[in-house]
């Protein structure tokens, strides 16, 4: 749906560059209401609105969908706040820690918190439910954008450090068992701590497996037998 544009505010006579750019058309705006024709960061993505209706939220509605964004409504409230949308708008409800369905710290997709007018701020439910960005209504086109663009960023953020720390945990693990395992050579073959290594560099090439991998049998096999 398309806004008109507000001519409010004192003219100016335009300069050089500001004609240039008019007659060339370098300064336009489209149906997404956003202008010079940049790229639509939000078109791809599933929003999910999950606010009780009224003017306000259908205006907040209009905005997501000048995003050229999926967007789709629902209410009242689920159980359980949907995983198969990019980006929840949340109404902040007292019980809504219960609704979340991931963990604290490892959401499942970008969330954003919906404040209605004259609703007093709830700062410590806000804190447990450690959303990504916060809007009020009644909201204005550049809010709706930058919270926007503020949760998507924080959560693909997020996501990226929990990628990097579960590869920390994976080598962790690996050299534990690499090292529970060299242990259990020395004390079995009677080898030394740098050949107890290379048997296991060896055998894991001859095999086509991760050294992390044979360590690990070696060790399960070792608990196992006792």
């Amino acid at each position: 749906m398309l806004f008109k544009e507000d001519p409010g505010g004192a003219s100016s006579m335009p300069t050089a560059k500001q004609e240039e750019s008019i007659r060339t058309g370098t300064r336009q705006r489209g149906a997404d209401g956003l202008s010079g024709g940049a790229p639509m960061p939000f078109a791809e993505l599933d929003i999910g609105v999950l606010v009780r209706r009224d003017e306000a939220v259908e205006h907040l509605i209009r905005e997501l969908q000048r995003t050229r964004a999926r967007v789709r409504h629902t209410w009242p409230m689920p159980e359980q706040i949907p995983v198969d949308y990019d980006l929840v708008l949340c109404e902040l409800c007292p019980d809504l820690p219960k609704r979340l369905p991931w963990l604290p710290g490892l959401p499942g997709a970008a969330l954003i918190l919906v404040i209605p007018a004259g609703v007093p701020l709830d700062l410590g439910l806000l804190h447990i439910c450690a959303p990504h960005a916060v809007v009020h209504l009644p909201v204005t086109p550049d809010a709706v954008l930058s919270a926007l663009a503020i949760a998507r960023n924080h959560f693909l953020y997020e996501r990226r450090l929990r990628s990097r720390i579960d590869k920390l945990d994976d080598n962790l693990r690996t050299m534990r068992s690499v090292e529970r395992a060299k242990a259990i050579l020395i004390e079995t073959k009677k080898l030394s701590e740098q050949d107890a290594y290379h048997f296991l560099r060896r055998t894991a090439m001859e095999r086509r497996v991760p050294i992390g991998v044979l360590a690990a049998m070696i060790v399960d096999s070792q608990e196992l037998l006792g």
